[in-house]
């Protein structure tokens, strides 16, 4: 009998798994060997100090963003006074499943198939990695870490089966070694065009000696090997060795409700927390299982099903507002080619700059400039109006 058992071993199912190893609790969880999940791995420096990330997972680190629109206009924004890193999912993920391992977490290695409950508790059944039989573990709370199309949100919680998404495929390629002029190691690319993605935006972010290529679309039908193909032909790309080729369900909004009520809570993609417009999800996947973890001890320790609640509420209190203006954002901008054009052209501007790079290192609204806020306002109401023209660079 474990207190709980976590589905699936991400980073954020990995990160429940260790806050509850580290609080005394005794925890498994369940993951597939070998699964990496297509990302930029683009991660803040608010991340790496709430969830003491060493330097050495750190593969590149970027100093500059470059947003690029329909019509190869370059907007380049400095991150001043820091840099955003970046990870390899193949070992970041694997660092974190270790770490919560020797936090005191069993590791199990397999597949999820369902939940069933009798007297005896709520059993998990998985199919083991190495016999292939189906065998099971009991738990007080489950914990569904087990991404976007989360088979434990989908049987266990109500409109788990319904989360919007966009479908993302990246490559990993080497990075180049010769001269490329359109790239920059320690600069990571946003591509905004509809030849690229109709509804989202495709990306170059530089891992070291590799490289993630790819691009993300709610749009049924597009190619996206094709697409990818085309962009890294645009960016001079083309003749890099691929790697390995990745696709996978990135959700576009939380869920109105993240447990059943009983014994089961969901965290990170599974809970529907990637941020709209940007699509960063690393960083709000281990908050998601930190709340997770920290609304199962709760209950836990009460015996009250409904401190499962606690999860969502803890979330929301301290992120909800960027969701909503990042939500808005995507809404306003990623309509047509030439909304992406005004997008970039509102990125020249030096508030616009700073305050994004502000809320995206620490994660929350700057509130302690009201005019850059006002003066931000006023650009974009020009911009969207068309009462701007967007800026050649």
């Amino acid at each position: 009998m474990f207190d709980v058992v976590v589905v699936g071993g991400g980073p954020s199912g990995a990160t429940a798994a260790e806050d509850l190893a580290r609080s005394g609790h005794k925890v498994a969880f369940i993951d597939r060997a070998g699964k990496i999940k297509p990302c930029g791995g683009a991660i803040p420096p608010r991340l790496m100090r709430d969830f003491n990330i060493p330097d050495d997972q750190i593969v590149a680190k970027i100093n500059t963003a470059r947003m690029i629109s329909p019509t190869r206009r370059r907007v380049d924004m400095a991150i001043e006074n820091g840099f955003v890193g970046m990870v390899d999912r193949e070992h970041f993920d694997e660092f974190l499943r270790m770490r919560a391992a020797k936090a005191g977490a069993e590791r199990i290695t397999g597949t999820y198939v369902a939940i069933a409950r009798d007297e005896a508790g709520t059993h998990v059944s998985y199919r083991c990695k190495a016999s292939g039989e189906t065998r099971k573990v009991t738990a007080r709370i489950v914990i569904g870490a087990d991404g976007a199309r989360s088979n434990v949100g989908r049987h266990e919680v109500p409109g788990g089966d319904r989360i919007p998404y966009v479908i993302a495929y990246h490559e990993v390629i080497e990075a180049p070694r010769g001269d490329v002029p359109s790239y920059d190691p320690a600069r990571c690319d946003v591509v905004y065009d509809g030849r690229i993605s109709p509804d989202f935006y495709g990306w170059v972010f530089p891992h070291g000696a590799q490289a993630s290529v790819g691009m993300g679309t709610e749009v049924q039908g597009v190619d996206l090997k094709k697409a990818t193909a085309a962009l890294r032909l645009a960016s001079g790309l083309d003749q890099c060795r691929t790697i390995r080729r990745e696709g996978a369900p990135i959700p576009l909004k939380p869920l109105e409700r993240w447990d059943n009520g009983r014994d089961v809570v969901l965290a990170g993609d599974a809970a529907g927390v990637v941020a709209p417009s940007s699509g960063e999800g690393i960083y709000y996947a281990m908050v998601g299982g930190r709340v997770a973890a920290t609304a199962a001890a709760a209950c836990l320790a009460s015996g009250r099903t409904g401190d499962l609640k606690l999860a969502r509420k803890l979330f929301m209190r301290e992120h909800k507002g960027v969701f909503k203006v990042l939500g808005a954002m995507q809404r306003a901008y990623y309509r047509s080619d030439m909304r992406r054009e005004r997008f970039v052209s509102l990125c020249h501007d030096i508030d616009v700059q700073r305050l994004t790079f502000e809320a995206y290192m620490n994660k929350e609204l700057v509130k302690a400039r009201p005019l850059a806020h006002l003066k931000i306002g006023i650009k974009n109401l020009a911009h969207l109006t068309g009462m701007v023209a967007a800026t050649r660079i």
